[in-house]
């Protein structure tokens, strides 16, 4: 992967970022995704925000070696503490972490994200927290994808503002686990994903049931009951 050439997760990231935005990556890795936004759009600019020296060390020489210096700034801080006011993001980018990492970071910097138009999300597990921080804070949910590489399963969430109070008017948990365009494509990677998780679930069931009962313990087997009927109805 180089700035030219994204793993087919971050090429389908880009793919929702519009033409001329200024795009904020956050936890950027190298800056792959800011520098090739900016070489296939001479109008775009972007923001490669890194929490640790290594990796903003490594952004840092990726952007000059890419010639981007000028469009691309590259800054050390956690979250969205790299964003300031007067860069007038307009896409926020965070791709590669879990979702309760990525709601975390999104929660605390709530006040940045007042002038953003679009998130593109891409978490590794846990797309359910996402959904309902989008839900709850007032984002849209306006596209969602989920593809297979090198044998990992991602999602890809997108997200505008204002909100969709039709989008989960029905089956509102299941949507919100499951995905509620995810669930009407049911693609290759949708059901390998869901199909494995049904079958780990089954099985803490079982080491559940050999369990001594608590209240607790009880809630958790209704809990793992009721999503294993979920993704049955849908798999079915």
């Amino acid at each position: 992967m180089n700035d030219r050439q994204l793993s087919k997760r971050l090429q389908r990231v880009a793919a929702y970022v519009p033409k001329g935005s200024k795009t904020a990556d956050i936890g950027s890795d190298h800056a792959y995704l800011p520098c090739y936004l900016c070489l296939e759009d001479q109008t775009a600019k972007a923001i490669a925000g890194e929490v640790n020296e290594g990796p903003y060390l490594s952004a840092v020489s990726q952007v000059r070696q890419s010639g981007l210096t000028d469009r691309i700034s590259v800054r050390m801080g956690n979250g969205l503490e790299v964003i300031e006011h007067a860069d007038q993001v307009d896409v926020i980018t965070i791709a590669g972490m879990g979702g309760a990492l990525i709601t975390s970071i999104l929660e605390e910097g709530k006040g940045k994200l007042r002038e953003v138009d679009r998130l593109i999300l891409q978490p590794n597990v846990s797309a359910v927290t996402i959904r309902e921080w989008l839900d709850r804070e007032g984002w849209s949910l306006t596209s969602e994808e989920i593809i297979e590489e090198d044998h990992k399963i991602y999602e890809i969430l997108v997200a505008d503002r204002g909100e969709n109070v039709m989008l989960y008017e029905e089956d509102r948990k299941k949507k919100m686990l499951l995905g509620p365009y995810l669930i009407n494509e049911m693609n290759e990677a949708f059901q390998k994903k869901w199909t494995y998780e049904m079958k780990n679930w089954e099985r803490i069931l079982t080491q559940f049931e050999r369990a001594t009962e608590t209240p607790e313990l009880s809630a958790k087997k209704d809990e793992l009951k009721h999503k294993i009927e979920m993704v049955q109805e849908v798999l079915r």
